[in-house]
């Protein structure tokens, strides 16, 4: 078999026409390292030596015109406006036929056109002198004999005549310049007035013969592109038709995971190559995941919907943990208390399940100013609505503010059966007190629970709202590691639905798992490989019913489902500069309620007479004037009287010092200021500066 011949691509392409599609060409040459790499309208095209092309369609985008005496180029759109006419050839044609190839096939205007013949020519009686010009009318065709051309000649005189000429007459025919104007895409819809060359119609533009020939989009198929690949017939790569050779060629188209789902029912199953591994940050943790890597092979069972549930564990000493359950998993839960950490937790679970009933975990010190009461451990409230509450005005001539708060019923202890009838009333009144926790207000509130019914994971998604806490109290005999178990408790997040794959391994058909194709980014091609099993006996599949994910999955799934969730609300903005008369009207109220109520930790009036809240203590007094031969003053012990501003240090009876070098200069005494900010004593440098000199020479007996 004789070598095909390569050609440059936009030749090759040039020739081809629609009715000689698909071709299969390989890159051959024109292309630098190996791999040659083409930004086309932000589109990226690469081809290296030895690729193989399937041309499945053309397009045709623009002309080249090439001007034959510098050899320059330029392009035109293929809806140019401008006309053109033929340049005749220098070269003769040999026959007839051969000069009528050269003409445009379909179009009206190719007739008349005049060639003149170097010989003389006979036909009919009629003898034509060389030279002479002849005009083509038209073709004449006619059963069982030749086609022929009918001529118009013009003789002397004014004298014309018509005469037939057969298409094979041989000669040294020329074509004569014609009047003929043609556009760009007239001259591309004939393959023989491509070979032409024209000059541009209008004398002011270009005079020179120009070549012109066509760039085409190419759309065409390689080996595991998932596209189809466009690109323009310029490019400067030279390609072989091996088209003949490679008839048994396949082209792998890769295929993401939803792209596997959209597949008809008719391709599952099927064995598949994994083409492209999943990325390492894979929001999967799970023993099947490793395994799918490039050049791996999977079983493709069937496409589906699966509904799963979100789990989550608590947040504790250990990393949480996430998990997708299947609604087959058979074990069996137990609802475990909700806590809470603001009052919006418990709004948002109130509108989910009303009658919500909550006990308080941690003490609430009550803030008037921003409309926040006083809470204590143990006390338990019932959610009843959400509605609107006043808050306290910052100043009497200030604009009441008005805030959305949660209406709770405040519940009674439990009752002992040692209480008065006095303390039965008071619990009655409890009974009916009514409490408003606004919506901004932080606390801690474990749901009060006595469901001890034990439900399956189907069940808890239709009976109760979500989020749940529950424990699993019987696990799944079916797996055979439950990682649900050992948990204290879980948070069942969502329910969702999710397309799902049923996959397995060629080696282990029968253990199947599911790939949630919105989750899990790889690409794979099918097979025609056999199913690992007999024909028409597929195996019964064991489904993994658990699934661990991280807490990237986790977030993602939130960011997708809450994104149309209002944010908490803030608490109002309090105007500081009116904060301290309301807090002065706070405290005289707070002055006035303290009477009526009694509270354990509250001091003792003799407690709260000791020095630590009084007055705050005077600073203390200037130590006495220095004189010779006496003793350093030491300092007195703290007065006990509150009247007491002044005073000057005893002699030290017990401390000798030597003779001091310079007298000291008299200090006046200093008066305590029982409205200084300070609470602790004011020493004087010069005081420090004596006391450290008695210190070094004092002497002990």
């Amino acid at each position: 078999m004789a070598v095909a011949t390569a050609l440059p691509l936009q030749q090759f392409i040039a020739s081809l026409d629609d009715t000689c599609l698909p071709k299969i060409l390989q890159v051959c040459s024109g292309v630098y390292f190996q791999g040659s790499v083409y930004e086309i309208s932000g589109s990226e095209v690469s081809f290296s030596t030895g690729d193989l092309i399937k041309v499945i369609g053309l397009e045709l985008l623009s002309v080249c015109c090439e001007d034959l005496s510098n050899n320059d180029k330029f392009e035109l759109p293929i809806n140019h406006t401008g006309l053109f006419k033929v340049v005749p050839d220098e070269m003769p044609f040999s026959t007839v036929e051969e000069m009528m190839s050269m003409r445009p096939v379909g179009l009206e205007s190719c007739l008349p056109f005049t060639f003149t013949s170097r010989s003389k020519m006979t036909f009919d009686n009629v003898t034509l002198g060389a030279g002479k010009a002849i005009t083509v009318l038209s073709i004449e065709q006619r059963e069982d004999e030749e086609d022929r051309v009918r001529c118009h000649v013009q003789g002397q005189q004014e004298v014309s005549a018509e005469v037939l000429i057969p298409l094979s007459t041989r000669g040294d025919f020329v074509e004569c310049e014609s009047k003929e104007c043609y556009t760009l895409q007239e001259i591309m819809s004939s393959p023989g007035l491509r070979s032409r060359r024209f000059r541009f119609e209008n004398t002011t533009k270009c005079q020179r013969p120009l070549v012109l020939s066509p760039i085409h989009q190419v759309n065409a198929l390689m080996n595991l592109r998932k596209n189809i690949l466009k690109f323009p017939s310029s490019l400067e790569v030279d390609v072989v038709d091996v088209t003949e050779l490679c008839q048994d060629v396949k082209f792998v188209t890769p295929l993401s995971l939803p792209e596997v789902i959209s597949q008809p029912d008719e391709s599952f199953p099927a064995v598949v190559n994994v083409l492209e591994g999943p990325d390492s940050r894979s929001p999967f943790k799970c023993s099947w995941l490793p395994e799918l890597s490039k050049r791996s092979q999977l079983v493709f069972h069937r496409r589906g919907t699966s509904a799963m549930i979100l789990l989550s564990s608590l947040k504790s000493r250990k990393a949480q943990q996430y998990f997708l359950v299947s609604h087959q998993y058979g074990g069996r839960f137990r609802r475990r208390p909700r806590e809470f950490n603001s009052v919006y937790e418990l709004y948002v679970a109130s509108m989910q399940a009303p009658g919500l009933k909550v006990s308080v975990t941690r003490n609430c010190e009550e803030v008037e100013e921003e409309g926040l009461p006083g809470l204590s451990v143990g006390d338990q409230l019932e959610v009843v609505r959400c509605e609107r509450m006043e808050l306290p005005c910052e100043s009497p001539t200030a604009q009441r503010q008005s805030v959305e708060a949660l209406l709770c019923h405040h519940l009674p202890e439990p009752d002992d059966g040692d209480d008065d009838d006095d303390e039965e009333e008071v619990k009655q009144d409890e009974e009916r007190q009514e409490v408003l926790l606004p919506l901004y207000m932080p606390g801690h509130f474990c749901e009060v629970l006595k469901d001890k019914k034990k439900y399956r994971l189907r069940d808890l998604g239709k009976d109760f709202s979500l989020p749940l806490d529950v424990k699993v109290v019987s696990r799944d005999p079916d797996v055979e590691s439950d990682p649900l178990a050992g948990f204290a408790c879980l948070r069942i997040e969502a329910a969702m639905l999710e397309p799902v794959i049923q996959t397995s391994f060629p080696y282990r058909s029968d253990r199947c798992f599911e790939i949630p194709t919105r989750w899990l980014s790889m690409s794979v091609a099918f097979t025609t490989d056999p199913l690992p099993w007999p024909s028409g006996e597929p195996p019964e599949c064991h489904l993994d019913r658990v699934t661990e994910v991280t807490d990237t999955f986790f977030y993602e799934f939130r960011k997708q489902e809450s994104s149309d969730e209002a944010p908490p609300p803030r608490p109002p903005k309090r105007n500081l500069s009116s904060l301290a008369s309301c807090k002065k009207s706070s405290s005289k109220a707070s002055k006035k309620t303290s009477k009526h109520r009694t509270d354990k930790n509250a001091p003792t009036k003799k407690l709260a007479d000791l020095t630590l809240n009084s007055k705050k203590r005077p600073p203390a007094p200037p130590p006495p004037a220095i004189l010779e031969d006496e003793p350093p003053p030491i300092v007195p012990r703290k007065s006990s009287g509150a009247n007491k501003t002044s005073g000057k240090a005893l002699p030290n009876t017990y401390v000798k010092m030597e003779e001091p070098k310079k007298k000291a200069a008299p200090l006046c005494e200093a008066e305590a200021d029982e409205d200084s900010e300070h609470d602790y004593e004011t020493v004087d440098e010069t005081l420090l500066t004596m006391m450290k000199a008695a210190q070094e020479n004092v002497m002990f007996y």
